[in-house]
């Protein structure tokens, strides 16, 4: 069972107004880096659930808020606060326990 959320541009405002941290991955199926990383994103939510939430957005689905956000490489990570920006990571070659640390940083 999957423990992230799928983000969409309809739920994106709610999801990242959470009091926990949220670590949203904006991506697409046909990015090779993207499928490198995702899985550890992946693997990263079953770790923190309970204390952090971690979302998945497809861009080719969604284009209106990698658009507000300025998403213009993927697959990029953003770490939100209460709605507020906190961390970003561009690419795909991001160690686990660095996503990791910078996620519960914020907690």
């Amino acid at each position: 069972m999957e423990k992230y959320v799928i983000a969409t541009d309809d739920n994106f405002q709610e999801l990242i107004n959470s009091d926990k941290p949220v670590l949203v991955d904006f991506w697409a199926e046909w990015c090779g880096p993207c499928k490198m990383i995702g899985p550890i994103v992946e693997e990263l939510a079953v770790e923190v659930e309970g204390q952090a939430i971690v979302a998945k957005m497809d861009v080719d689905a969604n284009s209106t808020i990698p658009a507000t956000l300025g998403v213009r490489s993927i697959p990029t990570i953003l770490i939100f606060k209460n709605g507020a920006l906190k961390e970003k990571f561009v690419g795909g070659n991001i160690p686990k326990n660095q996503l990791s640390q910078t996620l519960l940083r914020h907690v």
